[in-house]
């Protein structure tokens, strides 16, 4: 049977009054695939009920996009809507707040050349240059929710019929959206709560420095003295607080451009622009990546780590215990948004500035780059979480702090 609108109404009431926090009066714009209009319909009615002016819905077909990306002249993959790139900066400065849908099929791209991606997708960087600044900094409200789409369904449950499959996925998103129960709402706000705690714990340790040291890693970090370890609920820029990721189990803050030094491979497969990337192995010298590879998409890698002088450096560093309810699930959803959070993970490209104590201040790329974070057109996160990670933190003060053992908290709070 197929899902109707009714099914998607705590993702969406969730979506609008815990990710983006919408405020009476606010406009909200959802974009989605053609897919997900049952959930932006959802989303509507959600929004009005919150006390909406208006909402505007942003849709787009995957599989247009995918013969766009295979058969467009070279000269089209390299432009983007300059209409649409100004009409998007003057929504978030004028106060909209931004939701998006997402689900696509994670083999959506395969036999796509990874260089055609990475040509629209810096077009689309570049135009949007003044757009997506104001996302990074939260001064525009915006969140993520997702839904099920059969190719996505197929992938994470084959050998299961279409409608079982998709019933598998959508209760799965459920759960680790954390929409199921009486008052989804209050899961979050609780859930909130223990993020924040965790937050005040790290923040309150003054870290220098973190070492991973796993199987797969053997890896330094070192961190800002201005850096701020941040998560779902924080108060924002924009003046009251989101929750951008549905569903998050992180707690994150930024490295210190130049202070990354060793080894890393990734422990789960990434879901990029439609292709799937596996087996990624870094290494790096004065936060600089100095060698790369991977055992499947290595062209799709090489695209992400050129695509520019920001992207060879890292611009997050995040928390995830393996004993979280995504990765207890044992469900590799093969999208970014569930697979890293069930996993600690790291992102190549741009830091947010409100991983900064003063990052309210920063004022563009050169400003980030004074004070010692990351900036890039590019942010990709890739998970290098295990049970076997050992994290340890070096102290302002000289001290040695476990912060994880076997791959989760070394302190319950």
């Amino acid at each position: 049977m197929a899902l109707t609108e009714q099914d998607f109404s705590a993702i969406a009431d969730v979506g609008v009054r815990v990710g983006v926090n919408l405020q009476p009066g606010q406009r909200l714009w959802v974009n989605a695939s053609t897919a997900h209009a049952p959930v932006v319909r959802a989303i509507a009615r959600a929004a009005y009920r919150a006390g909406a002016k208006d909402v505007r819905s942003d849709f787009h077909d995957d599989l247009v996009t995918k013969i766009r990306l295979s058969e467009a002249p070279e000269e089209g993959l390299r432009t983007f809507p300059q209409w649409l790139a100004d009409g998007l900066e003057a929504e978030a400065k004028g106060g909209t707040a931004f939701l998006s849908v997402i689900g696509s099929d994670p083999d959506l791209m395969a036999g796509v050349p990874a260089e055609r991606i990475g040509m629209s997708a810096k077009a689309a960087h570049q135009a949007l240059a003044k757009f997506q600044p104001l996302l990074m900094s939260h001064k525009a409200a915006w969140s993520i929710i997702s839904a099920p789409t059969e190719a996505w369904a197929a992938k994470v449950f084959p050998g299961r019929s279409e409608d079982s499959a998709m019933h598998l996925l959508w209760q799965a998103i459920q759960q680790a959206s954390r929409v199921t129960g009486p008052d989804p709402i209050e899961n979050w706000h609780a859930h909130i709560a223990g993020l924040q705690a965790r937050v005040r714990w790290l923040n309150d340790l003054e870290i220098a420095s973190l070492t991973y040291r796993s199987q797969s890693m053997d890896l330094r970090i070192a961190l800002p003295a201005t850096h701020r370890w941040v998560a779902s609920g924080q108060a924002r820029a924009v003046g009251y607080a989101t929750s951008p990721n549905i569903p998050t189990e992180e707690v994150f803050t930024l490295p210190e451009r130049g202070g990354v030094n060793g080894t890393v491979q990734s422990t789960r497969p990434l879901s990029h622009s439609g292709q799937l990337i596996e087996g990624i192995a870094l290494s790096f010298k004065d936060g600089r990546i100095v060698s790369y590879s991977a055992s499947r998409g290595q062209e799709a890698l090489r695209e992400v780590i050129e695509t520019d002088e920001g992207s060879h450096y890292l611009g997050e560093v995040a928390l995830v215990p393996v004993d979280s309810p995504i990765s207890r699930s044992g469900i590799l959803f093969y999208n970014t948004l569930f697979d890293e959070n069930a996993s600690c993970h790291l992102a190549i490209g741009a830091a947010y500035p409100t991983t900064l104590t003063d990052g309210d201040e920063v004022e563009g790329d050169e400003d980030l780059l004074k004070k010692g974070a990351n900036a890039s057109m590019a942010h990709v996160d890739f998970m290098v979480g295990s049970d076997d990670l050992s994290i340890d933190a070096t102290t302002k003060d000289g001290r040695t702090v476990p912060v994880f053992r076997s791959g989760t908290w070394a302190k319950r709070l």
